[in-house]
């Protein structure tokens, strides 16, 4: 069965909860996307604002003390917010799947020393207590002196399963990154055997329907068309021909329901969960505005359910840049004027809309 763009526009935007709006807690919504990018601390709580009506601060930092939501390195190596019970199963699976990806900018400083001492050293020092990274580094150079501090803490982060607890990852709250010991943050052990199978299922059902290629995009995990292909899941066709899987109990959306404006933070799930980006970007040249390249992935706008633009905040103003004119402007104004309100930017900050 062929699937149109805009079927497949529709249908992503519900899985992804920026269609309809849907009653649910922040674990719920957080285990729902499976895991939601966390490289910018602020984007997790921009994220879960457009798509939760209600949506406050306090509820996601909440989650985060209580340890129902956590922050540490998943997909594709980096900082993602999952549930906790996610977590036991999630970072195994991707880890086993990792490799040396990560660790080439320390190779030098960390020649001639085995992995797994270093995570050794570091679990030792980690045991029953939460540091920040700069005291892990400054441990593991005296367990291992002569060597750079910081790219021993960089390896035993690769290395072990880190939970980055609060009050890391919390609104507006900069300075060191705080690490502890999945273990210990979860109060139990991760799993032994996690299943892909449950990797796939979770993905298709908040990014699907969607190719082997999107799979690895965005877990980052190699070789997983065997995997698709020994489940029982619904295949469809895009207009390109390329093979889309689905599960087979999930509907598509009605490709003609209306799709409200929603303003996306940086590096958001939305933009970053597939291979071929088109399904929510409409073209090469607003693709390479959005994703510039040097791992920018710049905060967005939707417009009848694609990216019509980019958003900054800039001295005295919230910036909102179309890529070409809007059908709506009024639309696209007010929704900026509502996420001014959440930003809690200083009094007298402004919206400017503007078309490049």
């Amino acid at each position: 069965m062929n699937i149109s763009a805009r079927t497949l526009n529709r249908t992503y935007l519900r899985r992804q909860l920026l269609l309809d709006d849907v009653a649910l807690t922040v674990p719920e919504a957080v285990g729902h996307l499976v895991a939601v990018q966390a490289q910018e601390v602020d984007a997790p709580y921009v994220g879960l604002w457009t798509r939760l009506p209600g949506f406050t601060h306090e509820r996601l930092t909440a989650a985060l003390e209580d340890r129902s939501v956590v922050r540490g390195g998943l997909l594709r190596g980096t900082q993602h917010l999952t549930t906790g019970a996610d977590y036991r199963w999630l970072r195994p699976l991707l880890r086993a799947g990792m490799g040396a990806a990560g660790l080439s900018a320390f190779r030098k400083q960390i020649a001639g020393l085995e992995l797994d001492d270093i995570a050794a050293a570091a679990a030792a020092a980690l045991a029953g207590r939460t540091m920040t990274r700069p005291q892990l580094a400054k441990a593991l150079g005296e367990r291992f002196p002569g060597r750079e501090s910081i790219a021993l803490a960089w390896a035993a982060q690769h290395q072990l399963s880190l939970i980055h607890p609060p009050p890391s990852g919390i609104w507006r709250r900069r300075g060191h990154v705080h690490v502890a010991l999945a273990t210990d943050w979860l109060g139990g052990p991760l799993s032994s055997s996690p299943s892909p199978e449950e990797l796939v299922r979770r993905y298709l059902a908040s990014c699907g329907p969607a190719t082997a290629a999107d799979l690895q995009a965005w877990s980052g995990l190699r070789r997983q068309r065997p995997v698709l292909d020994s489940m029982r899941l619904r295949v469809y066709r895009d207009a390109t021909g390329r093979e889309l899987y689905d599960l087979p109990e999930l509907e598509l959306a009605d490709p003609d329901l209306p799709a409200p404006v929603r303003f996306l933070p940086d590096f958001d799930n939305a933009v970053l969960s597939h291979a071929d980006r088109g399904r929510i970007i409409l073209s090469d040249a607003d693709r390479a505005v959005v994703c510039p390249g040097y791992s920018i992935v710049r905060p967005t706008f939707l417009v009848d359910g694609f990216v019509a633009g980019t958003w900054s905040i800039r001295p005295g103003a919230l910036e909102v840049v179309a890529f070409r004119d809007l059908p709506d402007a009024a639309a696209v104004h007010a929704e900026a004027l509502r996420l001014l309100a959440f930003l809690q930017l200083p009094d007298g900050t402004e919206v400017r809309v503007r078309t490049a």
